[in-house]
């Protein structure tokens, strides 16, 4: 996996399996659908359509995971942004129970797929912990577990002690605990994924950018190829665009209907045996309440991975992850002096209202884009939603209806903003 500059392989290119073997596109042809984009939604639509008689060509501009979804903390916390009382004040009560639902769903959608699949991904599922680090924090967490509980999930509020407990760390002053979440090697679960799709009769083509798409009638045609080298095409009446935090201008104002944030992670050097019984004891992952949150977890190899924002411009070198390795041992102070052997980031997709959006803009495109920082289920499960959809026609198989593309105000002062929005909330939460 490529990295900007030469830190080494992030962490999850050194455990992952090997990619199936793919090549990209020599000949036109003809689809019955293009997918664009080989992340955790392109992946889950091509699978989840081939399964259904049709016949996708998927198309990746580099690699099998090449973008955030192989560049991820690997959490899998099910739900949205937005709580689900608040999602039925938004949507009214049938839309937004459904879409609570639908929410709820995600962390059962990767892991039935590992299972039903086999697929070598090292994983867990022992629950999501969200620690609360104030007073409204913790009022917060309440709400979220009662909301949960209240439509039947696994879901409790915990106490400080027993906060301390799970976590390690005596920093919280209390949380919850989400028992539907869990943890994956990102990038062996999109591997897991491509295998899969291709053993149900997608086609997956890699290194294969698309340059262009245009509608003639009732068919498109996918352009492919790279600056002064046109490449084949395809011909097809549906094309799914879903490259979330790696959109370029392939769609007019897509890419400014989102800040694609960058999220930086560390991992520590294997911890001993000891250290291993004293961080996350019993597996959970965890994010936290802050405005600027901190999301950390083990990963198979015994590795502390501690993740956060960092800067909005691409990394430059490993002073960008610096404030993220002071933390570790701020958080966990049995950890002083512990080492960090990886350092990688991923764009991830936010969206103003901080809810997954869906467009069709033409008869036959379909755009899906905004992750929030939870695309490994939520992605996944979009993925199942847009093939029901394609695969039946039905337009209540898709969560939400879809709407037209908004590019955000003065987009290009966005990534100044939220850089001094950054620097304020790191002031405000404070602590660390």
């Amino acid at each position: 996996m490529t990295e900007p500059f030469p830190l080494g392989p992030a962490l999850w290119a050194t455990t992952a399996p090997p990619p199936p073997a793919t090549a990209p596109l020599t000949e036109s042809g003809r689809a019955d659908v293009v997918v664009i984009g080989g992340g955790f939604c392109g992946l889950s639509t091509a699978l989840h359509l081939a399964e259904a008689g049709l016949k996708p060509v998927l198309l990746e501009a580099r690699e099998i995971g090449f973008g955030g979804s192989g560049r991820n903390g690997g959490q899998v916390i099910p739900g949205l942004k937005h709580d689900p009382d608040e999602l039925v004040q938004m949507f009214g009560h049938e839309r937004g129970e459904r879409l609570a639902a639908f929410g709820a769903g995600t962390a059962d959608a990767v892991f039935d797929l590992i299972a039903r699949h086999r697929m070598e991904v090292p994983h867990t599922r022992t629950g999501w912990i969200q620690g609360a680090h104030t007073d409204e924090g913790l009022a917060q967490a309440e709400r979220r577990a009662e909301q949960w509980a209240r439509r039947g999930a696994p879901a409790r509020l915990l106490d400080k002690a027993e906060t301390d407990r799970l976590l390690g760390t005596e920093r919280y002053r209390g949380g919850w605990l989400d028992g539907r979440g869990g943890g994956v090697q990102p990038l062996a679960y999109a591997r897991g994924l491509s295998r899969a799709a291709l053993a149900a009769g997608a086609a997956i083509h890699t290194d294969t950018p698309v340059t262009g798409l245009s509608r003639q009638g009732g068919t498109w045609t996918v352009r492919t190829g790279r600056p002064g080298r046109p490449g084949p095409s395809l011909a097809t009446e549906r094309v799914v665009l879903c490259t979330n935090g790696y959109s370029g201008d392939l769609w007019p104002n897509l890419r400014q209907s989102i800040i694609a944030a960058n999220s930086f992670q560390v991992a520590t050097t294997p911890l001993s045996d000891n250290l291993r019984r004293t961080v996350l004891p019993e597996g959970q992952v965890s994010s936290d309440t802050r405005k600027l949150l901190l999301y950390f977890r083990l990963d198979h190899t015994g590795r502390l991975l501690m993740g956060g924002r960092g800067p909005f411009r691409e990394p430059r070198g490993p002073g960008d992850w610096a404030h993220l390795e002071r933390i570790v041992p701020k958080l966990f102070p049995q950890l002083a002096g512990i080492g960090f052997d990886h350092r990688w980031c991923g764009r991830v997709a936010v969206t103003r209202d901080y809810l997954p959006h869906l467009h069709a803009p033409e008869p036959g495109l379909l755009i899906d884009i905004g992750c929030q920082g939870r695309g490994v289920g939520l992605q996944t499960r979009m993925g199942q939603a847009i093939a029901a959809y394609l695969a039946r026609g039905d337009a209540d198989a898709l969560p939400l209806a879809p709407t037209p593309i908004t590019p955000l105000p003065l987009h290009g002062l966005h990534r100044l903003y939220a850089s001094a929005v950054v620097t304020w909330y790191r002031l405000r939460d404070g602590g660390l």
